[in-house]
């Protein structure tokens, strides 16, 4: 029976243990999404795994209890949940960058191995905290006919913990201080309150445990001392962080190219030289989508662009490199991609330029404007927002488009599967009368064009050779080179709506035919 000041402490204890389980639960997802990325496949894994954990905890620590109903027995359980938390992103680091390396090598044994032994790292810490309810519940309990009142109180307090521990690491501690330093917060408020609450029953038990926070000190030294992903040859790192969406992280090559990766780093999302504008990659091809209008079609008509998927700007320089100060829209949900390329990707000097760090439709339904361009660059396997592939998030596009206005979007397919692509197809012309297709060279990339008018793939050749003697040969190239890449648009039978967009169910599908086709040996592009 607990005194009433071991009862309070005994509460705060709880809600502590349930703030932490939840914030575990959500760092273990950020963990893993810097690699694999946070399909609904992934969250399942990461969920699924952690309900097992903590099932097997309140099964253990009823019996527990009942065996050794001690309020020191409850602090050492916790003590060492404390200490096993902490080791978790100490001993992941390493299982981690392998996992980012084979990721990017498309090794699809050694990925799944990395991260199988991640989540099993989690088993005995989560599950030493689902001993702590109906541990405390068995120490709460006063007499036999408050056994109800006293067990709703406690799962009580646990469940707004988990409550707090949804929100606090997500809003505040990462994208303040980085996954791996959010595992370590949260170990040490739970050693914390193990410690007191073990130093009130046995003052020498506790002294004992400060070897704990020493050995965490000592290894967090040792294995935080590098980024996760290194850097490509001949290249060094600019930036590497963690925001509230994103593993964020910047390279700069001898030749003085910076390049903007993400996660884990499958694919380049800018690119920037402070004297180059045209990289003959995915960004020029967006760069010929007005051009698919009938001619003639002049540089002058071009008036305003929106980007969905800002990233670093790539689009946006080229854009008013060769139109000058057109007014452009940019949306990044990332503030911290916004702040990190005003940094390292110059899109301070792009006075006509306005960001917005929310989600590309929200905005887009938000704005009254008309774009002669709405450039959609946020579609990159697996992370692929099924929101905005639908029919009715093209029908909103169609509402901001003047009738010489068209939409681009970028699709990820591989050389041999390209049912998305197909499927986009199909979902785009449920809308507009036209959509063109170019491959971009030497990637598992696709541009998708759809006209507000009926077009032919023909009128992209045709304005090129109407262009003004002055246009930018940065235009020029753009569109010669979409030229040499124009592939026949073929529609799927699948339509994707609001209602019905298995998007993910699709790209699992095409990931793992092409990684079981050997994919390794054909990702050797940037994209």
């Amino acid at each position: 029976m607990a005194s009433k000041t071991s009862q309070r402490y005994l509460y705060l204890t709880v809600f502590i243990c349930g703030m932490s389980t939840l914030a575990l639960e959500l760092s273990a997802s950020r963990l893993l999404g810097n690699v694999f990325g946070t399909s609904n496949l992934i969250w399942a894994n990461v969920i699924g795994l952690m309900l097992l954990y903590l099932s097997v905890g309140y099964f253990i620590g009823g019996r527990w209890a009942d065996r050794s109903p001690q309020f020191n027995t409850l602090f050492r359980i916790i003590l060492w949940a404390s200490f096993l938390s902490a080791l978790i992103p100490l001993l992941a680091r390493p299982v981690l960058r392998t996992a980012a390396s084979a990721v990017f090598g498309a090794e699809a044994g050694v990925a799944l191995g990395s991260f199988v032994s991640v989540l099993v790292l989690f088993s005995i810490p989560v599950t030493l905290l689902g001993c702590v309810s109906p541990f405390a519940i068995r120490l709460a309990v006063s007499n036999v006919s408050s056994t109800g009142k006293t067990a709703g109180q406690i799962y009580a307090l646990s469940t707004i913990g988990s409550l707090v521990g949804t929100f606090l690491p997500v809003l505040v501690l990462i994208p303040q201080v980085g996954t791996f330093m959010t595992f370590i917060v949260f170990a040490a408020l739970l050693y914390l309150v193990a410690f007191f609450g073990l130093w009130q029953q046995q003052p020498r038990s506790a002294l004992v445990t400060l070897w704990m926070p020493v050995v965490i000190g000592l290894l967090i030294g040792l294995v935080l001392n590098g980024p996760l992903r290194a850097a490509a040859a001949g290249a060094e790192i600019l930036y590497d962080d963690d925001s509230a969406y994103n593993y964020i992280q910047v390279q700069q090559d001898a030749n003085g190219y910076r390049y903007l990766y993400l996660n884990e780093g499958q694919g380049i999302h800018s690119q920037w030289h402070p004297d180059i504008y045209s990289y003959q990659r995915t960004w020029s091809f967006f760069l010929t989508a007005p051009y698919f209008n009938n001619p003639p079609y002049r540089p002058d008509e071009v008036e305003s662009l929106a980007i969905v998927g800002l990233a670093g700007g790539t689009i946006a320089r080229q854009y008013s490199h060769i139109y000058g100060d057109i007014p452009i829209d940019g949306i990044e949900i990332d503030p911290d991609i916004i702040e990190v390329s005003k940094q390292f990707f110059g899109m301070d000097e792009l006075p006509k330029l306005t960001t917005y760090a929310e989600d590309g439709r929200l905005v887009l339904n938000q704005l009254s404007k008309k774009y002669s361009l709405i450039a959609v660059d946020a579609y990159r396997p697996p992370y692929i927002p099924w929101h905005l592939t639908t029919v009715e998030f093209f029908q909103e596009l169609k509402q901001h488009l003047p009738d010489d206005g068209v939409v681009a979007i970028n699709v990820g397919r591989t050389d041999t599967d390209r049912r998305l692509v197909d499927a986009l197809t199909a979902t785009m012309l449920e809308v507009f009368p036209s959509v063109h297709a170019m491959d971009v060279p030497l990637s598992f990339n696709t541009i998708l064009v759809a006209t507000d008018q009926p077009t032919e793939a023909s009128n992209l050749a045709a304005n090129l050779a109407l262009l003004p003697a002055d246009a930018s040969p940065v235009l020029r190239d753009a569109l010669t080179l979409g030229i040499q890449h124009i592939v026949p648009a073929q529609a799927s039978d699948l339509v994707f709506t609001d209602d019905h967009a298995p998007v993910e169910t699709l790209v699992d599908s095409l990931v793992l035919n092409f990684l079981l086709a050997g994919g390794a040996e054909q990702l050797n592009s940037e994209n």
